[in-house]
């Protein structure tokens, strides 16, 4: 089985992806990472100068991750879909589905994810559904995470496993993934805490209280394909961040 290749999410750089995206791809082969997740940034920017950003540099996109209402819009979802095919992108994420309080919303996104993922299914890409940690809250004696895993059909929706919100729910990340094999290929591995108010704090890979060499085991058991460095803010410099993190992929859990 192939090794699982190492990626960042975009996010960590926050307003820079808009003012300085060169600077940020910089910052990215900087700290060794080969590859990237984004969102719509490099739709806005265009096929051609994407290919040009990235190829100047020697990186790939891993993955592109958009919100639940990109996928309402059949429209948008072609124009993902040619976007991807051109660049060579296999996973599309989804974060988010139409009410996260209430179980018929998770019922009417399963119906979505489905249909999405036999569209993209069609195309030989992958549909992955992004976890965070409101989908393991209380429904009335279900929640959404069990809502989504007998509603869609494994074939068609992939999971997105993020490690750090399944921790931050109360789960064990390493039990999830093994638990979810099947749906799984492509994970988000963050770190942080939880602040006495509740809250979470990010922090880069390995300075949380996320086992991730528990969860490294279990995604390489899973058969991962991309293992992504997601940390949604930092307060170091963008650059030294996403080295800190790289350093621990590749120096502790081997990616």
């Amino acid at each position: 089985m192939p090794d699982p290749k190492a990626s960042i999410q975009l996010i960590v750089f926050g307003q820079r992806n808009r003012e300085d995206l060169p600077g940020v791809l910089d910052d990215v082969v900087a700290a060794g990472f080969p590859a990237i997740e984004c969102g719509n940034l490099f739709l806005t920017v265009g096929e051609p100068e994407a290919r040009r950003l990235l190829d100047s540099r020697g990186l790939r996109i891993s993955g592109v991750h958009f919100g639940y209402g990109e996928y309402t819009n059949p429209q948008k979802v072609d124009s993902h879909i040619a976007f991807c095919k051109a660049m060579g992108v296999r996973h599309l994420m989804c974060s988010g589905v139409s009410d996260r309080n209430s179980p018929e919303g998770y019922r009417q996104s399963a119906r979505l994810f489905n249909a999405v993922g036999q569209r993209l299914a069609d195309e030989g890409l992958l549909f992955c559904y992004h976890n965070h940690d409101w989908e393991f809250a209380d429904l009335g004696g279900v929640n959404g995470m069990q809502i989504l895993d007998e509603e869609t059909d494994p074939a068609l929706v992939h999971y997105n496993i993020d490690v750090f919100w399944v921790k931050f729910a109360g789960g064990d990340p390493a039990e999830f993934i093994r638990r979810h094999a099947a749906r799984a290929g492509y994970f988000h591995f963050k770190d942080g805490q939880r602040r006495p108010d509740g809250r979470p704090v990010f922090l880069e890979l390995g300075r949380g209280f996320v086992d991730l060499r528990a969860a490294m085991e279990a995604a390489r058991e899973a058969g991962a394909e991309w293992i992504v460095a997601e940390q949604d803010r930092t307060e170091l410099p963008h650059r030294e961040s996403a080295a800190i993190s790289r350093a621990y992929l590749r120096d502790v859990l081997g990616v």
